[in-house]
């Protein structure tokens, strides 16, 4: 049974790119979760050696290889410490219940960031953010529930229709280093539902509009902040996803998991770009929200 299980778990990590997105989109559900695949791998392990079972113990260093190949050098620290940081962006979402928006606007100005997204702004706390950041982020704007504050500033806002009421915007940050698109977006939630599996349309026909609007929009430097309710791996997202590159993929230490913010299992908050380089990406310390804070140190390509 050992060897059978390990095997079958070794085939589910090789091929999660493959499995059909049907009915309950079991694609997206395994590669959302893939680097957990890891505890199941320990789980195998442990009883090889309670039952003694030299088949197992051999059959389960398959699947231990396959999870190294796929996610051990997502362990590693791959932040760069050479050159200069031309820009701190955090994004945040700061949840529509949160009971301290003072202390949480405080929090996120403490990192010094240039840019701070936010997601999940409603009224009245929605005032409260805007009264904490004002002094030290001169610029800012909202649509519908996400906003944007810049030291820089900020011109050519618009809403970006991804769904029946607005959660995204594009604006341009006109840093000393020249113009700079920055989207803020938030993507519908996902759900585990029985009958219908891990329900993901409304999110991934607003990935398509986010995604068809970014094509459209403005070339060159260009940088997408939000909780898009996914991972960077999940293939149903590709469309947009592929138009960008991950600052924690390129910089981050670690899975860099963002939600919930009890027990993170999953990086759903991005901070993505396109002609910028990452330097760095970090979840930041839990807020009263039941997302973690996610910050970036990005490089302007020259």
């Amino acid at each position: 049974m050992i060897p059978a299980l390990a095997l079958l778990t070794a085939l589910l990590m090789l091929l999660a790119g493959r499995i059909p997105n049907r009915f309950g989109n079991p694609g997206s559900l395994v590669q959302t979760f893939l680097p957990w695949s890891g505890i199941v791998v320990l789980v195998l392990a442990a009883l090889a050696f309670l039952r003694r079972s030299r088949p197992g113990v051999v059959a389960v260093l398959v699947p231990a290889l396959v999870w190294g190949f796929l996610h051990a050098g997502t362990l590693t620290d791959r932040s760069g410490t050479a050159g200069a940081t031309d820009l701190t962006v955090v994004t945040h979402n700061v949840d529509d219940e949160n009971p301290d928006p003072a202390g949480t606007a405080r929090a996120l100005a403490a990192t010094g960031a240039q840019l701070i997204a936010l997601e999940e702004l409603v009224e009245p706390a929605a005032g409260r953010y805007a009264q904490v950041l004002a002094g030290a982020y001169p610029y800012h704007e909202v649509r519908g529930t996400v906003g944007l504050w810049s030291v820089y500033p900020l011109g050519d806002t618009r809403p970006v229709p991804i769904m029946e009421w607005t959660r995204a915007l594009r604006t341009t940050a006109q840093t000393p280093q020249g113009p700079l698109t920055v989207y803020v977006a938030h993507l519908p939630s996902v759900r585990v539902r029985p009958g219908s599996g891990f329900d993901t349309a409304r999110r991934n026909a607003a990935a398509r509009r986010l995604a068809e609007a970014v094509r459209g929009g403005p070339g060159g430097r260009t940088l997408l902040m939000g909780d898009l309710n996914s991972t960077t791996g999940d293939r149903a997202v590709a469309p947009l996803m592929s138009q960008f590159r991950s600052a924690h993929d390129a910089a981050g230490a670690g899975f860099g998991f963002s939600w919930p913010a009890a027990f993170p299992v999953a990086r759903i908050d991005q901070v993505l770009v396109r002609d910028l380089t990452p330097v760095s990406a970090r979840t930041l310390p839990a807020t009263p929200s039941d997302h973690l804070p996610v910050a970036a140190r990005l490089r302007f390509q020259r």
